[in-house]
């Protein structure tokens, strides 16, 4: 418990595509999209937890061309979110209320994609299950280990979207939202060129 509890924190927060949906919606949007992209990174979550538990991890990771085709879906939908931001207006004139608003169901599916198919979740999750799973673990504990990793997803990104979408957080950084789209827009487009670029390394 504690070694899942201990390298689930430091995963979590550690940057990347979700912490870049997360804040980006929070501050430039609301923090109702923020916390919507949370629930979402968590269903996200769970994806990789079903296939992990239904031992299709081991196929991914003993498969090269299934987890490169997983890899470059997720770099593909990175980079399309990246090319989003930076083609969004500058709009030194824009007020807030002339932003697009989000629904619940796009923010949740933002979050929720962002997170499904991002491979580094999968190796995570398929890593950690290794480590703290044996043949005699039972079901129970297994499921309660990924309820865990589901709850601190949801947790973490939900505390960062009540930081950025608070009122001073989000006055002071509005002024600067299309500087914002265009730093949040090139972190995920990097991130998705560092994926499909990965497999060039290995």
């Amino acid at each position: 418990m504690i070694a899942v509890l201990t390298i689930t924190l430091l995963a979590v927060i550690s940057p990347g595509p979700d912490f870049a949906m997360v804040t980006r919606n929070s501050l430039l949007l609301s923090r109702r999209a923020g916390l919507m992209t949370a629930l979402g990174i968590g269903l996200g979550v769970l994806v990789h937890l079903s296939y992990t538990l239904l031992g299709v991890g081991l196929l991914i990771r003993e498969s090269p061309w299934l987890f490169d085709a997983i890899k470059l879906m997720g770099a593909f939908y990175l980079i399309y979110l990246g090319v989003k931001m930076l083609m969004t207006r500058s709009g030194e004139a824009q007020s807030q209320a002339s932003i697009a608003p989000l629904s619940d169901f796009a923010a949740l599916r933002t979050g929720f994609l962002t997170n499904a198919l991002n491979p580094k979740t999968t190796v995570f999750v398929v890593s950690l299950f290794m480590q703290v799973v044996r043949p005699d673990t039972p079901l129970p504990v297994q499921l309660g280990y990924g309820l865990i990793i589901v709850l601190m997803h949801v947790g973490w990104f939900s505390l960062v979207s009540l930081c950025f979408s608070a009122g001073r957080v989000r006055d002071r950084l509005f002024a600067v939202r299309g500087w914002i789209d265009r730093v949040f827009g090139g972190l995920l487009v990097g991130f998705g060129f560092l994926l499909a670029i990965a497999r060039v390394g290995r």
